[in-house]
C-alpha cells in the first residue's frame, strides 16, 4: 500500500471517530436532559461539575482521536464500547417512557339489537303521600253535550163525578164516572173507572156521594183486589152526602177504583142529570223517586 492511500484512508478514519464522538455526546445530553431535572439543585450542580472536568476540549478530543488512529492502525484492534449493568453503582439513569393511553370511548362499536325483556321486579313501598300542589289554571269551556233522555213526569192528579144513580146487582160493580174535571196526563180510565199509577209515591184519595132515601150506602175504595177503606150509610127517612178520604202508597201500575157491594141488601147511591153528588179525587203527594 502506497503513503498516500494510507494518509487517505487515516483521514477518513478519524472523520469517523469524530462523528461517533459527537454522536455520543448527542445521546448523553438527551438521556442525561430528564435525569438532571429529578436530581436536587446540589446534586444537579456536582454532577455538571464533574462531567465538565471528564469531557475533554475538542483539541483533546482531536490530539486522543490521532493517538488512537496512531496506534490502532499500526494492527492493533479497536476497543469496543463499554457495556453497563444495572446494578452497577454510576450506571446512566433513563427516564422510562410511559406506555400509550388508549382512548377506549373512540373504539366504540355499532349498537347491538335490544335485548328481551327481564322479568318484572317487585314492588317497593308505598311512599309517603307528597305535599298538595298548586291549583290549575281554570280550563277552557266544553262543548254542549247531547241533549238527555225526556224527564219523567212527577205530577199525577184526577177529579172526575157520576150524574146518573147507581143501584146494586147480585155482583160486585165499578162506579163508572161520566164527568171529568180533571185528569193530567189521562192517568184516570173513563172507561174502567179506575186509576192507574204511572209514578210511584204517596198520594191522597177522597170520596163523596149522596145517599137514597130508605136505602142502604155500602161502597169500597179499592187498591188492586183488595178493600182498603168503606163508604158506609144506614137506611134513613132522609138523603144526606157522606165521604171518605185516605192517603196509599203507590207502586208503578198500582189500581185504584170504587167498587159498590153486591145487593144482599137494598143498596143504592143517588144523582140526578141536573147536579153531580157523586165525585172521585186523587193527587200526588210525594213522589217515591224524591229522598
Amino acid at each position: 500500500m502506497s503513503d498516500g492511500e494510507s494518509q487517505g484512508q487515516a483521514k477518513v478514519s478519524m472523520a469517523g471517530d469524530k462523528g461517533f464522538v459527537l454522536g455520543c455526546c448527542l445521546l448523553l445530553a438527551i438521556a442525561w436532559g430528564p435525569v438532571l431535572s429529578l436530581v436536587p439543585r446540589g446534586q444537579q450542580e456536582q454532577l455538571e461539575w464533574e462531567e465538565k472536568e471528564e469531557l475533554p476540549s475538542p483539541l483533546e478530543h482531536e490530539k486522543r482521536d490521532e493517538d488512537t488512529h496512531g496506534k490502532y492502525s499500526q494492527g492493533e484492534d479497536l476497543p469496543t464500547s463499554r457495556c453497563y449493568r444495572c446494578c452497577d453503582p454510576g450506571t446512566p439513569v433513563y427516564q422510562t417512557i410511559p406506555p400509550p393511553q388508549i382512548n377506549i370511548t373512540i373504539l366504540k362499536g355499532e349498537k347491538g339489537d335490544r335485548g328481551d325483556r327481564g322479568l318484572q321486579g317487585k314492588y317497593g313501598k308505598t311512599g309517603s303521600m307528597g305535599a298538595r300542589g298548586h291549583i290549575g289554571p281554570k280550563g277552557q269551556k266544553g262543548s254542549m253535550g247531547a241533549p238527555g233522555d225526556r224527564c219523567k213526569s212527577h205530577y199525577a192528579a184526577f177529579s172526575v163525578g157520576r150524574k146518573k144513580p147507581l143501584h146494586s146487582n147480585d155482583y160486585f160493580q165499578p162506579v163508572v164516572f161520566d164527568t171529568q174535571f180533571v185528569n193530567l196526563y189521562e192517568h184516570f180510565n173513563m172507561f174502567t173507572g179506575k186509576f192507574y199509577c204511572y209514578v210511584p209515591g204517596i198520594y191522597f184519595f177522597s170520596l163523596n156521594v149522596h145517599t137514597w132515601n130508605q136505602k142502604e150506602t155500602y161502597l169500597h175504595i179499592m187498591k188492586n183486589e183488595e178493600e182498603v177503606v168503606i163508604l158506609y150509610a144506614q137506611v134513613s127517612d132522609r138523603s144526606i152526602m157522606q165521604s171518605q178520604s185516605l192517603m196509599l202508597e203507590l207502586r208503578e201500575q198500582d189500581e185504584v177504583w170504587v167498587r159498590l157491594f153486591k145487593g144482599e141488601r137494598e143498596n143504592a147511591i143517588f144523582s140526578d142529570e141536573f147536579d153531580t153528588y157523586i165525585t172521585f179525587s186523587g193527587y200526588l203527594v210525594k213522589p217515591a223517586s224524591e229522598p
